[in-house]
């Protein structure tokens, strides 16, 4: 969960915002001037209600029977979400997910900014990627300190994913963004995302499959 003034925001509807504020982008390049939460509703395939009650966390303010004024729309909910402040972080595995990450321009536009890559693959230490250079783990404490840098991605073998999650809060990361399928331990006020795709293809397969049945 997130607070805002306070209020404490649902992780769910924290999650559903990005792409509120990507569909209401999309009305903006075609001219739109207004959006209202059946619109919203209606591209999320949830019940308009929520999109009411999910804005009511935000500064958002609607008009009866126009909506939402779309300029506005998206300079509140992006301040909100925060994607207006440049968030540095490092990467640990530059491997195919991690470079895959690393030749992502989009994320940028969402608040944050891979600085710097990092390995112990002395084939891949010294490159770069999309300008993003590669650095051997070793110096990845010096370079937090220095950069003060707070978030880590990980996207290493399984195997030494909880390793580098341990290193990582010992030297100064408090929010871990990973890509594994390693659930991981870490202490109180660190904050964890996990983001795995085998869980997805997982849920895609079952689906495809229950569907094939029917």
């Amino acid at each position: 969960m997130s607070r805002n003034n306070n209020k404490i925001v649902p992780t769910p509807a924290i999650k559903r915002m990005p792409y509120y504020l990507a569909y209401v982008k999309g009305l903006k390049k075609k001219g739109e001037e207004y959006v209202s939460s059946k619109m919203i509703a209606d591209y999320m395939h949830i019940d308009p209600s929520q999109i009411t009650k999910d804005l009511a966390y935000t500064e958002i303010i609607g008009k009866t029977r126009v909506g939402y004024q779309v300029d506005s729309f998206i300079e509140i909910l992006t301040d909100f979400l925060s994607f207006n402040i440049t968030n540095k972080a490092f990467l640990v595995g530059a491997g195919s997910l991690g470079s895959a990450l690393l030749h992502d321009k989009g994320i940028s536009n969402y608040g944050l900014i891979i600085d710097t890559a990092f390995d112990t693959d002395v084939d891949k230490v010294g490159k770069e990627i999309n300008n993003i250079k590669i650095e051997h783990m070793d110096q990845f404490r010096h370079l937090a300190e220095e950069k003060e840098v707070e978030i880590g991605i990980i996207t290493t073998p399984v195997d030494v994913a909880q390793a580098v999650a341990d290193l990582m809060v010992a030297w100064g990361i408090k929010a871990i963004w990973n890509f594994t399928p390693t659930k991981l331990q870490v202490h109180e006020g660190i904050i964890v995302e996990h983001t795995t795709m085998y869980s997805n293809i997982a849920s895609l397969l079952n689906k495809l499959k229950n569907e094939n049945n029917n």
